[in-house]
């Protein structure tokens, strides 16, 4: 079986992309799956939530894309670190923003992530790629080695007026690049069930987006719990497993292993047989 690569995106900063990211990934572990997580942003959020140093790092994603650029045989564990929660990472850090700007001069750039990826299907069973808050190339870049795409976006008015954007740059994604790119869902975070606002917008973004596409029943309620866990560099089921937003992203994981469940029993189309 070949990884499933999922990219997690939005370009609004700020909605919990890379603690989904962690969490999701570290939930799908614990039910006993292979997960590689990659982080596509030159911040290098992803590494730090799980304990790293981005600056101290001697290879990086921009490393191993720079050395798919100039056609050179890569190692499978090029760049990989094993993580003690039982994921695999491969972290970025701000080389990759001066990659990003040298992407401009290389030919067929939108396909060099995904020529990163393509070798380390067979030793997944999930890839999660956290992206940068813009939609800029290594976005692109993000959507085009990926499967499908998870959009996490808080109850919000410009969040919401900020997925009609990502919604139509996946589409030309799909439409130009990659036509087997789907949308696994909206994940709402950050939602406080307290508030009347954050339940109404929350209910109005449901209710206006299921007309197009999946709205997970998950929702990662907002929590100081899931800030902690990223700065002591770890994930939320290790910070506090018994916590109500580990319990949303275990609830998260599972509607996620649903989705593929359902996905492998829908009939080949004919053209794939």
């Amino acid at each position: 079986m070949e990884a499933k690569v999922i990219a997690l995106a939005n370009q609004k900063g700020g909605v919990t992309k890379t603690t989904s990211t962690v969490n999701l990934g570290v939930g799908l572990a614990r039910a006993g799956k292979r997960v590689l997580l990659v982080d596509a942003d030159p911040q290098g959020s992803l590494g730090v939530s799980l304990g790293l140093a981005p600056d101290e790092l001697e290879v990086s994603l921009a490393t191993v894309m720079a050395e798919v650029i100039e056609d050179k045989a890569l190692s499978l564990e090029t760049g990989i670190i094993h993580h003690k929660e039982g994921v695999d990472l491969l972290p970025a850090n701000i080389e990759l923003s001066g990659l990003e700007v040298s992407l401009f001069n290389v030919m067929s750039r939108e396909y060099v992530l995904r020529n990163c990826i393509e070798p380390l299907r067979g030793r997944y069973d999930y890839i999660l790629i956290d992206c940068m808050p813009s939609l800029a190339i290594m976005t692109v870049n993000a959507l085009v080695a990926a499967d499908s795409v998870v959009i996490p976006s808080q109850p919000s008015f410009l969040s919401a007026k900020g997925l009609d954007l990502l919604l139509k740059n996946v589409a030309r994604v799909k439409r130009s690049i990659n036509p087997s790119l789907e949308i696994d869902g909206v994940l709402l975070t950050m939602v406080d069930s307290r508030t009347n606002n954050d339940r109404e917008i929350a209910n109005e973004l449901r209710l206006g987006l299921e007309q197009r596409l999946r709205v997970f029943d998950t929702v990662i309620p907002r929590s100081i719990r899931a800030v902690e866990a990223a700065h002591s560099g770890e994930s939320i089921f290790a910070y506090e497993e018994n916590g109500k937003v580990a319990q949303a992203y275990a609830a998260l994981t599972k509607e996620v292993l649903e989705l593929e469940g359902r996905e492998k029993a829908k009939p080949r189309p004919e053209w794939a047989r």
